[in-house]
């Protein structure tokens, strides 16, 4: 008889951010054996476009000694032995494009922790990897392992250089005394030493699962063909974390905000209810998926309605359970003193009245155009309503040229209109 092999479930989010091209997406396959550029236009254009993911089973071989104890592999190179399960991780391959901003910023918030890909054969810091360092911070994420990255590209005193380029870099902000980890993504070189820097740098968090369940979309598709019968279709698929609680198959969950319309000139926008058929998590099916790594529910939902990514930047949970929509947000700022990802130092401005902002919270966009100023902060009108607590941090990103830079961020005050 065939022992049944043990599920190992993902138990932590852990997001690769950094400039664009600095190799987040080759250090995903090295780590993972997964390329999660998929999108016809991310393999057209070479980089992220949507948040990737992809999941590894951290491992040791016991007779192996500091760094090269860890692994991905099942079988320990040097003494030919079957290695042990630590734990599984899911990957957030997050975009580095500066157009795309918004995409990390909302991939940010289901992270928990992150490792900052800086190139060494580039000057430091390059606009965007200043731009996710601070995207990081204001999603409070607290543990990082700073990835150099290409020094096989470059002779050893550039290499040097560049390091303590990245010191300087990292100095005054949160995470001064993150380690760096000099590695080439490419050739697996020091990938040991950055598997054992995840294991004594990013712990997995302590989860509550008696809460409401609380699940942030960050991806909804449709996984049918063309060509697909009737009779054979399948229910979009709804993907993204689970931050508490649990949802299990045969659950009735609501969507929100869900659908959004207008109607007599007003926006509105209806929950979404749907029953889950099945759980994934880890590549495995599951009767039910608890606080972790990255999750899939399969739902009865009409694929049209899931399609393309239609509901990211939705919450899921049980009925009645989910926090309140936002059509206006009353936000109170945290203006910075510069503008961040610009390649000039440019100074924040004071918010004008008929402004227009991009705002990141959760895993939403949206537009917001403010309509009254007051005391360290602004009253907006929202394009696309968002659903959030009372007092979620919301990224604000102010157009300049043909780009949204972040500017600051803001707290939603529960006296929105």
């Amino acid at each position: 008889m065939v022992a049944k092999k043990k599920t190992i479930i993902p138990e932590i989010n852990i997001g690769l951010v950094g400039h664009v091209d600095h190799g987040k997406t080759t250090l995903t396959e090295q780590l993972s054996g997964k390329w999660t550029d998929t999108h016809s236009e991310e393999i057209k254009r070479g980089i992220t476009i949507r948040l990737g993911y992809a999941d590894t089973v951290i491992k040791k071989c016991s007779k192996c000694k500091g760094a090269n104890t860890y692994t991905v592999k099942d079988k320990c190179d040097k003494h030919k032995t079957a290695t042990t399960v630590v734990r599984a991780v899911s990957f957030v391959d997050a975009p580095g494009h500066e157009s795309l901003m918004a995409t990390m910023l909302s991939g940010a918030r289901i992270m928990d922790g992150a490792l900052l890909l800086i190139a060494a054969n580039e000057q430091c810091p390059q606009p965007q990897t200043r731009e996710h360092l601070m995207g990081l911070q204001i999603a409070g994420i607290k543990n990082l392992v700073v990835i150099q990255n290409k020094i096989d590209l470059v002779p050893t005193d550039r290499v040097l250089r560049n390091y303590k380029q990245i010191k300087e870099f990292l100095k005054g902000t949160d995470y001064e005394t993150s380690p760096i980890i000099p590695m080439s993504a490419q050739k697996g070189v020091n990938t040991n030493f950055l598997i054992e820097a995840i294991e004594k740098n990013i712990p997995t968090p302590k989860r509550d699962e008696k809460k409401d369940s609380l699940m942030f979309i960050a991806r909804s598709f449709d996984i049918n063909k063309p060509g697909f019968k009737p009779k054979d279709l399948k229910g979009g698929v709804l993907g993204g974390a689970l931050l508490q609680g649990k949802i299990k198959s045969g659950d009735k969950i609501e969507i929100r905000p869900g659908r959004t319309f207008e109607k007599k000139n007003q926006l509105v926008s209806k929950p979404i209810s749907a029953i889950v058929t099945s759980c994934m998590s880890g590549n495995q099916s599951l009767k039910e998926v608890t606080p972790g790594g990255s999750i899939a529910l399969m739902t009865e939902l009409d694929p049209s309605i899931v399609s393309s990514d239609k509901l990211v930047g939705c919450v899921a949970g049980l009925s009645g359970k989910l926090p309140p929509v936002w059509y206006n947000l009353i936000l109170k700022t945290h203006l910075f003193d510069k503008v961040v990802g610009s390649e000039e130092e440019e100074k924040v401005e004071p918010v004008k009245v008929g402004e227009m902002f991009m705002l990141n919270v959760n895993s939403a966009a949206t537009i917001g155009f403010v309509e009254e100023l007051g005391k360290q902060q602004f009253t907006c009108r929202l394009k696309k309503p968002i659903c959030a607590e009372p007092d979620s941090k919301v990224t604000i990103s102010r157009r300049i040229g043909a780009r949204f830079r972040l500017i600051g961020y803001g707290v939603i005050k529960n006296n929105s209109k």
